[in-house]
C-alpha cells in the first residue's frame, strides 16, 4: 500500500511529533517528582491533594512513553488499529493534563487557609513530637519566618517555651548561647504562613503552565493521528 504524499507528510510529522512527546514527558516526570519531593518534605502543612497532582504528572510522564511506542509503530506500519490506540490513549493523557492543570490552579486559591489551619494545629505538638520540631524549625530557618502569623504564635500558644531558635537568626558557634526573644535583633517578622504560602503557590501555578501547555499540544498529536487514520482507510479503500 502506498500512501499519497500529504499522508506521508503527515506519517513524518508524527515521527516528529512523537520525538517531542517523549520530551514533553520527560518534562512532566521531572517537573512532577521536583514538587513532589518539595511537598512531601512540608506535607504537614499541606492536604493530600497537593501531593496528587504532582504523582498525576509523574504517572503521565511514564504513560506517554507507551504512548509514543504505539504512536511510532502504527506509523511505521501504517496500522490503522496502532495509530487508533495511540489516539485514544493520547486522549486520556489530553484529559488528564486538563485535570492535572486545573486542580494546579484550585490549588493555588487553597494554600493560605489550609496552611493556616494546619500551621496552627500543629504548634501545640512542637514540644512534644520530634518530627513535628524538626519540620517547624526546617521551615523558620529556611524562609526566615516565624509563627503562623508571626512570632507572637509561639507565646500564645506556650508560654513556658517561648520563640523557638529557629525563629532567629543564628551566627556560627552561637547556637545554645543566644536566646530568641521578640526583641531579638535578629528575628524572623514574617509570618510563615505567608511565605510558605506564596513559596506553595508558586509550584501550583507551575504545574498548571505545565499542564495545560502540553495539552494543547496533544490536541496537535490527536489531529495528526486522526488525519492519518483516515488517510490509511481511504488508501484501502481505493485499492
Amino acid at each position: 500500500m502506498q500512501l499519497g504524499l500529504a499522508p506521508k507528510t503527515i506519517k513524518y510529522l508524527m515521527f516528529a511529533f512523537n520525538l517531542f512527546f517523549v520530551i514533553t514527558g520527560i518534562v512532566l516526570l521531572s517537573i512532577g517528582l521536583v514538587i513532589h519531593g518539595v511537598y512531601y518534605q512540608y506535607q504537614h502543612f499541606l492536604d493530600n491533594s497537593f501531593l496528587s497532582v504532582p504523582s498525576l504528572l509523574v504517572a503521565v510522564g511514564v504513560i506517554v512513553f507507551i504512548i509514543a511506542f504505539f504512536g511510532c509503530c502504527g506509523a511505521v506500519r501504517e496500522s490503522s488499529c496502532m495509530i487508533i490506540t495511540f489516539c485514544t490513549l493520547l486522549t486520556a493523557v489530553f484529559i488528564l493534563e486538563i485535570i492535572g492543570g486545573t486542580m494546579g490552579y484550585v490549588m493555588r486559591t487553597r494554600v493560605a487557609s489550609i496552611a493556616e489551619e494546619k500551621m496552627l494545629k500543629t504548634m501545640p505538638k512542637y514540644n512534644d513530637s520530634q518530627e513535628i520540631r524538626i519540620v517547624w524549625d526546617n521551615l523558620q530557618r529556611d524562609f526566615e519566618c516565624c509563627g503562623t502569623r508571626n512570632a507572637s504564635d509561639w507565646t500564645e500558644k506556650n508560654l513556658t517555651m517561648g520563640i523557638p531558635m529557629s525563629c532567629c537568626d543564628q551566627p556560627i558557634g552561637a547556637i545554645g548561647s543566644m536566646n530568641c526573644t521578640t526583641d531579638s535583633p535578629t528575628l524572623h517578622h514574617e509570618g510563615c504562613m505567608d511565605a510558605f504560602a506564596h513559596f506553595a503557590e508558586k509550584h501550583a501555578a507551575k504545574i498548571a503552565g505545565v499542564g495545560l501547555t502540553l495539552a494543547v499540544i496533544q490536541l496537535i498529536g490527536i489531529f495528526l493521528s486522526s488525519y492519518l487514520v483516515r488517510s490509511i482507510r481511504n488508501s484501502y479503500q481505493t485499492m
